[in-house]
């Protein structure tokens, strides 16, 4: 029988921000999953540090790629779960029961396509910074990634049958695009209205910022076209200028 859910973290060299990513998948109070970690040849102690963890149902491959999307995409290759959960390293289940609310959820709403909730931003000691800028919407469309990333890639859980390979021609961005694609084959989404996801600052796509934006501009012009996603990121520019001016 497979397992409900297929939690994948994609790793390299992250010794430093797996831990708590670790302790947040071995603590959940459901063991519906298989937890897969796909790194790129650490060599930090990464791979040490997962083998230690104790974790039940695991598969560890630490092997060459050629970047995130890549580790994401070997991760779907195996994955045997009904649904799918990308959790990067650094980023955790918000609490030990957060596996066991959506387990129920969508086995009470037979299987929807995509389940989604809230993500809260934590620094390096799990305290908290605050929300996300953009707040996942209580009905989830096709539309609403016009607006940007409105939910976290970690807290947008899908249907694996519904899943394509990531992008790799996309560096930062390839998550906000495979998201975009999940929605056009999905009619039934289930929210939750609740916190599950907590994701650490300063990723890789936040480091990243400047190419990230333009990446995700490119995105958007293909799905919505570019005059529509030219006239929204004026909206966006002058939403960011009141933001600032009120702090």
């Amino acid at each position: 029988m497979n397992p409900l859910f297929t939690i994948i973290t994609v790793t390299y060299n992250a010794a430093s921000t797996l831990p708590s990513t670790l302790a947040s998948v071995k603590e959940q109070t459901c063991r519906l999953y298989e937890y897969l970690l796909i790194d790129g040849a650490s060599d930090d102690g990464t791979v040490e540090l997962a083998q230690a963890s104790g974790i039940p149902s695991m598969t560890i491959i630490s092997e060459k790629d050629r970047g995130i999307y890549d580790a994401m995409n070997k991760g779907l290759g195996i994955a045997k779960g009904d649904y799918v959960i990308f959790l990067n390293a650094g980023d955790s289940f918000h609490s030990p029961k957060i596996l066991e609310t959506i387990a129920d959820a969508v086995m009470d709403d037979d299987y929807p396509g995509i389940v989604y909730g809230q993500t809260q931003i934590v620094d390096i000691n799990r305290k908290r910074i605050g929300d996300r800028h953009l707040t996942a919407p209580s009905v989830l469309t096709l539309d609403s990634f016009k607006n940007g990333m409105v939910v976290c890639h970690q807290a947008f859980i899908v249907l694996r049958k519904l899943v394509d390979n990531f992008d790799t021609r996309y560096k930062f961005s390839a998550d906000y695009e495979w998201c975009i694609r999940c929605l056009q084959r999905t009619h039934r989404n289930l929210y939750i209205d609740k916190i599950l996801i907590d994701y650490l600052a300063e990723g890789v796509t936040t480091a990243n910022h400047a190419a990230s934006l333009w990446e995700r501009f490119r995105i958007m012009c293909h799905y919505y076209g570019v005059f529509p996603t030219i006239l929204r990121h004026i909206g966006f520019f002058i939403r960011n200028l009141r933001r600032k001016y009120r702090k």
